[in-house]
């Protein structure tokens, strides 16, 4: 009889796609010797089964799938016809689950409220589990006032198969990241992020605190801020406001009330027609478009005024004599606070003035002074009377210099040699606060005699009045004949004239020796500044006369294999006129940093193949400028003749001369960034690490009165003979974009060049700075008008504009898309004919290249090493990788970060060296293609033929580890031939059923044009 085994097989050990058994044949029915053992396994809810042959007494059967349960026999063969036995006891196992194969997949959002959203995403079964029993969290963080707040719900297990979900609870108006998280047993992948915001919400209060009042006598400046929780955008303020007290009790409050709207943008309010010594309360709340917040209130109150003055005609006093004048005294009216106790009349003497009289300016004489003190003090006014406010109910005359004493004050006759001007003034005072008034009532005019003779004047002091002496009671006044006078004035002009004539002529001669001075030291100066320019020009004559590369055998390998695919044309110097020096520089990277502006000129042209709406840039041609560069001990230049025979040296011995050339770099900070590590700069760094040096960082511009800071993560970069053509910086944050727009606008950039993904394993690389439609930052507008979808990029064109500049700019964006998530481009095709496209599209005369990735370092390095080698190898014939990395490093940390990368950029340059730009316009295709098929006589062979020989020396071989799918035992039927395989980061995997063990085709995915895997 056929052998056939008593016992099952043992189980040994069990995985998620293995299960390793002893077959335990030993003890058997039927009859040996046993030649062939064989394994079949199946699973126990299928039906398919598979047959292996086995060697060994210990058996691993692989390839199986997650978390199933199978069936596991042996079969035995002894020799002859018939031998074989049927399959013994089977053995039940179970594999374990397996890590996930991807995240979720497709998730949106469905329904968007103030405090809740509602998430979708792809059904997803097994083939994605790959485990029956797991579930889903929903994980979301977001920032409330500057805290942030991470949580996380189980929204799907194994029994709940509704792919839905709605999160409660949140705040409005908030920006969320929302993604999901597949667990199982083994392990966990994670959807990729989504950013979302909340609905808005009617706002909250303006924060009392923060209402400011600047009070005058007629109007109140308000000011406040918005509300801490805005719950939107906050549309407009509404200010209602009421009088509701006063200290004059004569006002009337019912008329003074009413209601302002302030836009979103205004915080700050000017009332104005209120009245004086009024306290006013004031209510203020915000809205939003879901309506208004609650509202706060508030009091302030104006300034008290001074009374109003009556007016008066000057021309025609009541009565007026040598020594007195009569005028009409009228109240004053109130304004704010009642009128003081008392109102007062001022006599001032108007002296002789020296100059031309301006324009008097009327000021009132708060402090009192009496007539006795008024010479003492040489005060030129004295108060002549007070008299009680309630005494003056209605218009009356006063006469002033009527010798009488009012409430302690001697109104003085007046000398009739003088001239005299008469005040009266009121007062008014109120919570510590005191307003003076007054009007010119009168003026006397000095009278002129040829002989005065003036008695004595008899002084009554008025009863009560103790303030008064005897000798100040009878007084004989200081009066000197006409003629007397005359002589005496005429000598002292005489005296004053000389004196004045001396001065002038003393002045006049030190100024004079003063001149002659200054010019002899300035002619002085300016000799020996040109001196000094000759010398710095013959210095500099000799020192570019002295430097240079010889290049002039470095386009051997060019003739054949050049950077335009067609003819080349590279002049190995240039000349450069000043108006003081004419020299030839040969050209070279380091040593050499000006522009030759042919060259400028004849790479570079601007496509205008956009919105004719909006208008170009109107750039200024940048002039060449002088940027000494210190290269130390450099590395020597590779000639592109030899850099396919250096990058095959190089990567001998597993990669040995790019690691010990990639670790001769210096790692992490090697200058001062004391800018970067203020406080207040702190949260404008992605990475603590990678921020920008202070010699070589944008500065903000910032306005006058504008307390921002001017820092933002950036650094400039020389170009190719182009001192600051790159701007490499981070990929903005939240709370970065407004500074990023604003330097694109100060720099005048045309192109930012975006080098990484918003998200990347789940986590957010760059924030998302720029609109899909019209987005406004400030003062800065930014409008999406054209985005260009292809394959590997994206280009986007975006109409900016400034509050403030009576201009529209054209900027583009070129966003590749084509990196991985992890390490670098498989091949660098698509990445070169990015750089060309960024090359063809920048403007001449334009700004700097803004270069950010995620930290603006690895990525961002790359494609700046990258251009700037394109345009070595086409100038000069040699590139210079390890020097420009180097240089790069001076000007911010850490550029090129991975030796990956660095390697990478080798395989690019040579890429670009061997094939160059293959492109051929469609309308040149005809032509192009006969050119390329003619024979050519001497090599007897084509142009077509030899790009498709280099085709294949560029491609890369296949791995067996890159196939590794294709080469499992249970696909090897579904191949037609073993050496046409696909590799596994292009296989599409087919949808299968519980039970199918299978899910691979020989097929692979291929990039459209414009559309990735498309095919």
């Amino acid at each position: 009889e056929p052998p056939v085994p008593i016992a099952p097989p043992q189980l040994f050990a069990v995985g998620a796609t293995y299960i390793w058994i002893q077959l335990n044949a030993n003890s058997i029915n039927g009859d040996g010797p046993i030649v062939q053992r064989e394994v079949e396994y199946r699973t126990t809810s299928g039906s398919w089964y598979d047959i292996q042959p086995v060697d060994f007494n210990k058996y691993k059967i692989g390839h199986l799938d997650p978390d199933t349960e199978y069936e596991i026999r042996v079969l035995l063969t002894r020799p002859g016809e018939g031998g074989r036995g049927s399959p013994g006891p089977p053995l039940k196992s179970k594999t374990k689950c397996a890590d996930p194969m991807h995240g979720p997949r497709k998730l949106e959002v469905v329904e968007i409220k103030s405090r809740q959203l509602t998430i979708r995403w792809e059904p997803f079964g097994y083939n994605v589990t790959r485990c029956h029993h797991y579930n889903l969290t929903v994980h979301y963080s977001y920032q409330v006032g500057g805290k942030d707040h991470v949580a996380e719900e189980v929204s799907w297990d194994t029994e709940n198969a509704h792919p839905q979900h709605t999160i409660r609870g949140l705040s409005p108006y908030t920006n969320l990241s929302v993604k999901l998280v597949l667990m199982n047993s083994e392990g966990r992948k994670e959807s990729l992020e989504l950013i979302v915001q909340t609905d808005e919400d009617v706002p909250g209060a303006v924060p009392i605190e923060s209402i400011q009042g600047s009070t005058f006598e007629e109007k109140i400046f308000l000011q406040w801020r918005e509300p801490i929780q805005t719950y939107g955008i906050i549309t407009y303020y509404e200010i209602t406001y009421k009088a509701i007290s006063s200290f004059d009790p004569e006002i009337d409050l019912s008329n003074q009330s009413g209601r302002v709207f302030k836009l979103g943008n205004e915080t700050h309010h000017l009332f104005l027609n209120l009245y004086p010594g009024s306290t006013y309360s004031f209510n203020i709340r915000a809205s939003t478009v879901k309506g208004f917040g609650p509202s706060v209130t508030t009091q302030f109150a104006t300034k008290i005024s001074a009374p109003s003055m009556p007016a008066y005609n000057l021309d025609i006093p009541l009565n007026q004599t040598d020594s007195t004048v009569t005028v009409t005294l009228k109240p004053a009216q109130s304004r704010g606070a009642p009128v003081s106790s008392a109102y007062q009349i001022v006599v001032r003497e108007e002296r002789p003035q020296r100059s031309k009289k301006s324009t008097e300016i009327l000021t009132c004489y708060p402090v009192p002074i009496h007539f006795q003190n008024a010479s003492t003090l040489n005060s030129p006014y004295y108060y002549a009377a007070e008299i009680p406010a309630n005494g003056l109910q209605v218009a009356q005359p006063f006469t002033i210099g009527d010798n009488k004493t009012y409430r302690g004050y001697w109104n003085v006759p007046l000398l009739p040699h003088k001239s005299y001007s008469i005040y009266f003034q009121a007062s008014s005072k109120a919570n510590e606060e005191t307003k003076i008034d007054c009007v010119r009532l009168a003026t006397k005019a000095a009278i002129i005699v040829t002989q005065l003779t003036t008695p004595y004047i008899r002084i009554a002091p008025a009863a009560g009045d103790d303030q008064l002496t005897g000798s100040a009671a009878t007084q004989k006044p200081d009066v000197t004949e006409p003629k007397k006078q005359t002589d005496h004035t005429v000598k002292i002009a005489g005296v004053i004239a000389g004196i004045l004539l001396f001065v002038i002529i003393f002045l006049g001669v030190v100024l004079f020796m003063k001149k002659r001075k200054l010019a002899k030291k300035h002619k002085e100066t300016l000799s020996s500044t040109r001196q000094e320019m000759t010398v710095m020009v013959s210095s500099m004559d000799k020192s570019y006369t002295e430097q240079g590369t010889n290049c002039d055998e470095a386009f051997s390998f060019m003739d054949t294999h050049n950077l335009n695919g067609r003819s080349v044309s590279s002049p190995s110097s240039f000349t450069m006129k000043t108006n003081t020096l004419s020299t030839t520089v040969p050209n070279s990277y380091y040593p050499d940093p000006f522009v030759p502006t042919a060259i400028l000129d004849e790479n570079h042209t601007m496509g205008s193949d956009t919105s004719s709406l909006v208008q170009s840039h109107s750039y200024k041609k940048r002039e060449p400028v002088d940027v000494p560069y210190q290269t130390g001990q450099l590395h020597p230049a590779i000639r592109v003749a030899d850099l396919l025979q250096h990058i095959t040296q190089m990567k001998c011995s597993e990669g040995y001369g790019f690691k010990e050339e990639y670790e001769s770099f210096f790692e992490g900070q090697s200058a001062p960034w004391e800018s970067a590590k203020k406080d207040e700069n702190r949260m404008k760094n992605r990475y603590g690490n990678i921020i920008a040096y202070d010699h070589s960082r944008v500065r903000l511009q910032t306005q006058e009165g504008e307390t921002s800071s001017d820092y933002i993560n950036a650094n400039y970069v020389d170009g190719y003979h182009r001192p600051n053509h790159y701007v490499a910086t981070q990929g903005p944050m939240q709370e970065t974009i407004y500074d990023f727009w604003k330097m694109v606008w100060q720099e005048n950039t045309a192109s930012i060049v975006m080098v990484t993904n918003l998200v990347e394993v789940g986590r957010v690389k760059c924030c998302k700075y720029w609109p899909d439609d019209t987005e406004i930052y400030r003062d800065i507008k930014v409008t999406l008008i054209e985005t260009e979808l292809l394959a590997e990029y994206v280009v986007r064109t975006f109409a900016v504009e400034k509050r403030g500049a009576h201009e529209i700019r054209e900027i583009r964006q070129f966003h590749f898309t084509g990196w991985p998530d992890h390490g670098v481009p498989y091949h660098a095709t698509g990445l070169l004919g990015f750089v060309r496209r960024v090359k063809s599209k920048s403007p001449p005369g334009a700004g700097p290249l803004v270069v950010h990735c995620s930290a603006g370092a690895g990525r961002t390095g790359c494609f700046i090493v990258i251009d700037i080698m394109l345009d070595m190898a086409e100038r000069e014939g040699v590139v210079d990788i390890y020097n420009c990395v180097r240089e790069l490093r001076s000007r911010r940390v850490n550029m090129v970060q991975t030796e990956e990368q660095y390697v990478f950029i080798h395989d690019a340059i040579l890429e670009a060296c061997l094939c160059g730009d293959t492109s051929i316009p469609a309308s040149q295709l005809r032509s192009a293609y006969y050119e390329m098929n003619r024979l050519d006589p001497q090599t007897n062979s084509s142009q077509i033929k030899e790009e498709f020989r280099t085709l294949n020396m560029v491609t890369p071989t296949l791995r067996v580890e890159d196939c590794s799918i294709a080469l499992l035992p249970r696909n090897h039927e579904k191949n037609r031939c073993m050496d046409v395989l696909p590799p596994d980061r292009c296989l599409p995997f087919l949808i299968t059923i519980d039970g199918e063990s299978s899910n691979y085709i020989n097929a692979a995915l291929m990039d459209f044009f414009k559309v990735p895997s498309c095919f």
